[in-house]
């Protein structure tokens, strides 16, 4: 099988896909204008998808109290301590840094909605 995408249910769909935009250089594959407001944002490759919609079918979690190790959104930073410079100006907080012995970066963060979301700065590049 091949990894299609995956889905938060967050408050404010539309401001939190402008930011990723914005801030993070992901692309709007699809959107809806009508509830649930569903929007797949893609990473630059276009490989990789992230649903967010705002559903009241369903709870919208309480991003801030979950440990960033329960999930977290990844990205690839070539530059980590200037990315998360520029993405604490634009909105984001941090929350923890693990600075590997192969001298590998990975700093956490999180958007402003409370989702984790760290930046790997990775000596050897995962998946090739």
């Amino acid at each position: 099988m091949k990894f299609e995408h995956f889905a938060l249910n967050v408050p404010d769909v539309r401001a939190m896909a402008g930011w990723y935009v914005e801030h993070l250089g992901f692309a709007i594959a699809r959107s809806r204008a009508d509830a649930p407001f569903t929007h797949f944002l893609k990473d630059e490759t276009g490989r990789v998808i992230v649903e967010l919609y705002t559903n009241p079918a369903a709870a919208i979690p309480d991003y801030r109290a979950a440990h960033p190790l329960c999930f977290h959104i990844a990205v690839v930073a070539a530059d980590a301590r200037a990315e998360r410079a520029r993405l604490q100006k634009a909105g984001a907080t941090f929350e923890a840094q693990d600075l590997l012995p192969d001298g590998s970066i990975l700093f956490m963060l999180r958007d402003p909605w409370g989702v984790p979301l760290q930046l790997c700065q990775r000596v050897q590049p995962l998946g090739g």
